[in-house]
Order: structure tokens, then C-alpha cells, then sequence
């Protein structure tokens, strides 16, 4: 009722400060029933006409005028978003590897290749030193980092560590404990 009072004299103030005002709002005000059926489009007559072909023509300057967005070369390195794509990098690269294998290895027999585990650790050990550790630290880096960068992610899933130095620090920590971890898991 106190709502109603006040939409009273609101309009009743306007109606005597601006009579024109209040007979034009009221004229030209759509009714709630038109508001809620969709039928109080807006509508804007053009002056002149024209050809779809003379529209794109003008679709087309117009998209020349538009600013362009920056590019990722204009802004500097940070390791917030170099971190976010190489766990994103490295989530992919286990994953695409782990259902490669596992196709290979059930496909092996129709192709007479020996991927069972003796095999394997024969080919790898006939291998030259470096090209083991090359080989062993390819496999280790997307294991390694992937799970202490999802470690990271779960802190901040708790709430913690959300400032930037914190993120920035947290970021290098991961960078560094990957580097000791994977040279320590490819000279074992």
C-alpha cells in the first residue's frame, strides 16, 4: 500500500511540474501485456535503400574501422599463463600417449609387434647412455610437473596461496622442484 502512496503522488508531482512530459511518457509507454509478448520491437525506417551487394560493401568497411585486438606477441611472459598452458600441455601429452600405447599394445598381436615387457626393457637397455636419459627425462618432465603443478591447484582449490606474489613464487617452485626431479629420475 505505502509502494502504491508513493507511485501516486510521484506521478501526480510530474503530471503538474510537466504536463507535456507526462501525456508523452504515457502516449508512447508500451502496455505490460505488449512488454511481455514481445511485440514492442523498436523499429528504425531507413531513409534510403540498397542492395545486399552495396550491405556488404558497407558490413566490410565497417569490419576495416574496428580496432584490432592485441596479440599475445605484444604482452611479456609471465609464468601464471606459461604454467597454466604446459599443465594443460602436459595433461594432454599423458593422456594422448597413454591411449596410444594402450591401442598399440592391444593391437600388437595382429601386427606381430612385441611390446610386452620384457621386450621393452631389452630394446631400452641395448640403448646408448644419453639416449636413455633422454628418453627417460621426455617421460619423467609431463609426470612430474603436471603432478606438482595439480598440487598447486588443489592449494588454491583450499583458498590459500591466491595473491600474485604468492601464484608467481608457487609458479617457480614448481618450475624448479620439475628441473631437480627430472634430472634425479633420469640418472637413477
Amino acid at each position: 500500500m505505502i509502494s502504491q502512496k508513493i507511485a501516486q503522488q510521484s506521478l501526480r508531482r510530474l503530471a503538474v511540474q510537466q504536463p507535456y512530459a507526462m501525456r508523452w511518457s504515457l502516449m508512447n509507454a508500451a502496455s505490460p501485456a505488449a512488454v511481455a509478448t514481445g511485440r514492442t520491437m523498436q523499429k528504425r525506417f531507413a531513409v534510403t535503400t540498397t542492395s545486399p551487394a552495396d550491405e556488404s560493401k558497407i558490413l566490410a568497411q565497417q569490419r576495416l574501422n574496428r580496432p584490432v585486438a592485441p596479440h599475445l606477441s605484444i604482452y611479456r611472459p609471465q609464468i601464471t599463463w606459461i604454467g597454466s598452458s604446459l599443465h594443460r600441455i602436459t595433461g594432454v601429452a599423458l593422456s594422448g600417449s597413454l591411449y596410444l600405447f594402450a591401442t598399440a599394445y592391444l593391437a600388437a598381436p595382429l601386427f606381430g609387434w612385441h611390446l610386452e615387457s620384457a621386450s621393452l626393457v631389452a630394446a631400452f637397455g641395448a640403448l646408448p647412455l644419453a639416449a636413455k636419459v633422454l628418453l627417460k627425462s621426455t617421460a619423467a618432465f609431463p609426470f612430474v610437473y603436471h603432478c606438482l603443478n595439480g598440487v598447486r591447484h588443489l592449494v588454491w582449490d583450499l583458498g590459500r596461496g591466491m595473491t600474485n606474489q604468492q601464484v608467481i613464487k608457487s609458479g617457480w617452485t614448481v618450475v624448479g622442484l620439475t628441473a631437480v626431479s627430472v634430472l634425479t629420475l633420469a640418472f637413477l
